[in-house]
């Protein structure tokens, strides 16, 4: 992650976004080997040749990730307390030793690089944000540093925090709140491309506020799944984040449209507070996104203006060559500063849906956690069997690779692609590996969580006093064990859940609540 407030990071380049789709077959590349050319021999009365003396190349530089020497960064900055964490690393609070200003720093765990094209990866988004740096929308980078142990990114600290929860903390939002923002955010898209960066991973998350300051500037943020442009090049591996990710990458056949439309994603959020591309499984938001049909019709839409409505078709148009450009798009009259955009409060329910919409996929893995404990020996037999396998250096935890080989020597036909999905899915607390409960979790889920007998379980368990209800307090206390969001969140989502208003939860209202998808929030 770059510009850090108290987001959870997510800065693992190949797996930034869960990698969920599982492709049909036509989607599937395959790539020629590469053959080695053998060299040529010298004719027998050629003068054997000259061979210079192998260069001594420095042991530390070619085992660094950076490709230079070694450095301790506590030379020059304190790290602090914890402010995320992801995959591969944690992101601190660090204090410059010289000047006392503070920053960002993402800690990447060198161990947790496991192939070349991880390594590559990281050395790409030094290279990205070095590059972008200067930009005013855009993270200010400080510096790179490595020991033998980590990776150490070094970047300006965006302690405003994240931007919808300035959204909800202020409580009055019109449209014109929602053109400032969008404004920005294709500020930040025009200037990657035209620097030639096409950023992958647009979401509201890798949005920052520069400082807590009623004015301050939105920052983009999280470099990690970002490349160099080549121009002609079409882009075929699966990146981006669920409900943002364009057509085309499902169809892995791709270019820098894909941030456009990542951004009108964003900008339908912001006058609804739901995603327009929804589904209760990763492959059903998939079709949702390729069927392309939009929603404009529920609430709040009829009294959302033509121009807002009209600026969202253009951004989440199909087809790439219709679709609208970065600087098209500014120069549309609903963005334009003093543009269309009407100062009309938007109704508050927006806020309220744009709220559980952050907290719902928390839930759900909350009941999963609660499931996966909660099942027999009986049921969990057989995946107790496969964790045992796969856990091959018997650490009680699975990497990606013991993943991958492990799947592979069980038959599977999963993808790396879809190796990766199940990877992300499953790693729960985001350190890079796969616990028992996380593994049984994953593994359960597609299953599972649907049948009723499981549900159940996790309904007791909230149930503390075996009442038949799990009363607002139970709930909440749970919530708050596994840190779903802060109190007032909390008692909404609760709220909705409790349909009959009678105070307490029942079986059913459970149920619904775990099954529920975005658009049923009132």
């Amino acid at each position: 992650m770059g510009c850090v407030g108290s987001k959870e990071e997510s800065p693992k380049p190949a797996t930034g976004y869960s990698r969920q789709q599982q492709q049909p077959p036509q989607y599937q590349e395959t790539q020629p080997k590469p053959t080695t050319a053998q060299p040529q021999q010298p004719p027998p009365s050629a003068p054997p040749p000259v061979r210079p003396p192998p260069a001594k190349r420095p042991v530390q530089k070619a085992a660094t990730v950076l490709g230079k020497p070694l450095d301790d960064i506590r030379q020059f900055y304190t790290l602090g307390k914890e402010l995320g964490r992801g995959q591969f690393g944690i992101t601190y609070l660090c204090t410059e030793n010289s000047t006392g200003k503070s920053y960002a720093c993402k800690s990447i765990l060198k161990r947790k690089l496991t192939s070349k094209d991880d390594r590559e990866d990281v050395k790409r988004e030094v290279q990205i944000m070095q590059h972008l740096s200067g930009q005013p929308s855009i993270v200010e980078f400080r510096g790179a540093f490595e020991d033998r142990q980590s990776v150490h990114l070094v970047m300006e600290l965006c302690a405003g925090g994240e931007l919808f929860d300035r959204i909800i903390a202020k409580g009055h939002y019109s449209e014109r709140d929602a053109a400032t923002i969008c404004r920005d955010i294709l500020n930040v898209v025009h200037a990657c491309h035209f620097m030639g960066v096409m950023h992958r991973d647009l979401k509201p998350e890798n949005f920052l506020l520069a400082s807590k300051d009623e004015r301050a500037m939105l920052k983009a943020t999280d470099f990690g799944l970002s490349v160099f442009i080549e121009e002609g090049k079409i882009y075929r591996d699966i990146v981006g984040s669920a409900y943002y990710v364009a057509p085309e990458v499902l169809k892995r056949s791709y270019g820098k449209e894909m941030d456009i439309w990542s951004a009108g994603v964003i900008l339908y959020i912001l006058l609804s507070g739901a995603p327009p591309f929804w589904a209760e499984t990763e492959s059903g938001i998939f079709n949702a996104i390729l069927q392309g049909h939009i929603d404009f019709e529920s609430q709040p839409w009829p009294s959302i203006s033509d121009s807002a409505k009209d600026l969202i078709r253009r951004m989440l148009t199909q087809d790439t060559k219709k679709r609208i450009t970065p600087a098209q798009a500014l120069d549309h009259p609903w963005i334009k500063d003093g543009g269309a955009a009407s100062d009309k409060p938007i109704d508050s329910a927006v806020l309220s849906r744009m709220k559980q919409f952050r907290a719902m996929n928390k839930l759900k893995k909350l009941a999963l956690k609660v499931i996966a404990e909660n099942l027999s020996e009986e049921e969990i037999k057989g995946l107790k069997s496969m964790f045992t396998n796969m856990d091959t250096d018997k650490s009680g935890t699975i990497t990606y690779e013991e993943l991958k080989t492990g799947l592979a020597r069980l038959g599977s036909r999963l993808s790396e692609v879809e190796v990766k999905q199940l990877m992300e899915a499953a790693d729960v607390d985001g350190n890079g590996t796969i616990d028992y409960i996380e593994f049984i979790s994953a593994t359960m889920h597609r299953y599972r969580l649907e049948k009723d007998e499981h549900l159940y379980k996790a309904f007791q368990h909230f149930d503390k006093d075996s009442s038949g209800y799990i009363t607002r307090d139970e709930l909440e206390s749970a919530m708050k064990e596994y840190g779903m969001g802060d109190e007032a969140t909390i008692k909404e989502i609760i709220s909705e859940v409790d349909a009959d208003h009678d105070g307490k939860i029942n079986y059913e209202e459970f149920c619904t609540m775990m099954r529920s998808g975005v658009q049923q929030v009132r």
